[in-house]
């Protein structure tokens, strides 16, 4: 609505500008204006110009024109240029002006004696119309191209809009479905892990369900929110590991810091949760010593995060690519365009996960 009214303004004050063009021209007659107001050449001045932009605007090019008939809508431009020409709505309104001024009568001569008495006039001075209005013409095409140019850069406008909106949409479906695929895989995983203990007949099987029951309110409540508070993806993990660390020898070492201040900084959901369980996934060995390290701290508005684990010799060959991996690569293209930092790499027997997001 607001739109619309300033629409309505804009093209309100320029056609008041446009209108007020002939009495800038009579500006030192200002007993003339009047009538001209009033007069039919100024209306018909009014109304030629009206209908070229808007038959123009409204139909010829949203008709031909944007429908790639460029054969008749040039056809049309000459038929209107013809008749804008015949009509010569300027030069009428103009000429009316002399011709009034031509047959006002003439105030009363003062009297003169002998030879210096003038010659009274012979003939009434005849005026006619040129045989082409050349600022007629002009103003048909200012018009014609001021009404072309603003009715393309309104399409193009509009096509824009509706482009970056079905990219948007787009890049929510996307997301939406990339979200769809970790939260099973992610549940998967950790439903494996209680049934290990199940089997066992573990006494920390209860507790491990409690665990379980926190993280997927989390997965189902928050994890459809654009982004979520820093705390809740914090508090996930330090589920998931107390969960972990349920079914780990000690021949597993875990260290997990989280620090700074978090309590105002948000973050995309299960963004840091995919990593950590990447790394219990492929860092933990009934057989050999590893040890997993994860630091989550937020500096100067931006959130880093620190995930290392030690990589088993017969893991070094194999490049860990999985879909959880591939997803949240993804999810951080879409949630932070050019505000993120990921770096993956292996160190010294380690794999190395730092991320770096700024909100």
């Amino acid at each position: 609505m607001f739109r619309l009214k300033y629409t309505l303004i804009i093209h309100l004050l320029g056609w008041l500008l446009f209108w007020a063009l002939p009495f800038f021209y009579m500006s030192q007659e200002p007993n003339r204006q009047g009538s001209i107001l009033l007069s039919h050449n100024y209306l018909l001045f009014i109304g030629v110009y009206l209908a070229v932009f808007y038959l123009n605007t409204q139909l010829f090019i949203p008709k031909l024109y944007f429908q790639k008939r460029y054969l008749l809508y040039f056809g049309v431009f000459i038929v209107m240029l013809l008749i804008v020409g015949w009509l010569k709505p300027y030069d009428n309104l103009i000429f009316q002006r002399f011709n009034d001024v031509a047959h006002q009568p003439m105030s009363t001569p003062p009297e003169f004696h002998g030879e210096h008495r003038p010659e009274p006039p012979q003939h009434e001075v005849q005026l006619r119309l040129p045989f082409l209005d050349i600022v007629s013409i002009f103003l048909f095409f200012t018009i014609w191209m001021l009404g072309m140019a603003i009715t393309v850069a309104l399409k193009w406008q509009l096509t824009e809009k509706k482009a970056v909106q079905a990219e948007a949409d787009k890049v929510t479906a996307e997301l939406s479905f990339l979200k769809a695929q970790i939260n099973p895989h992610f549940l998967f995983n950790t439903l494996n892990n209680i049934y290990t203990l199940a089997t066992m007949n573990h006494e920390n099987t209860a507790p491990s369900i409690m665990k379980l029951s926190h993280i997927m309110r989390y997965v189902t409540d928050e994890v459809t929110e654009d982004f979520v508070p820093l705390s809740s993806e914090i508090e996930c993990i330090s589920d998931y590991i107390d969960l972990q660390q349920l079914r780990l020898t000690p021949k597993t070492t875990i260290n997990f810091e989280a620090k700074g201040k978090i309590e105002h900084q948000e973050i995309a959901p299960l963004i840091l949760m995919t990593f950590v369980e990447n790394a219990f996934k492929h860092a933990v060995s009934n057989r050999e010593k590893s040890e997993i390290f994860i630091k989550i701290w937020s500096e100067n508005n931006t959130i880093k995060f620190i995930c290392q684990n030690t990589l088993f010799a017969q893991a070094r060959k194999v490049e860990r690519t999985g879909i959880g991996i591939q997803n949240t690569k993804k999810r951080l293209e879409y949630s932070y365009p050019e505000r993120h930092t990921l770096s993956i790499s292996q160190e010294n027997g380690l794999y190395i996960v730092e991320l770096s997001l700024q909100n």
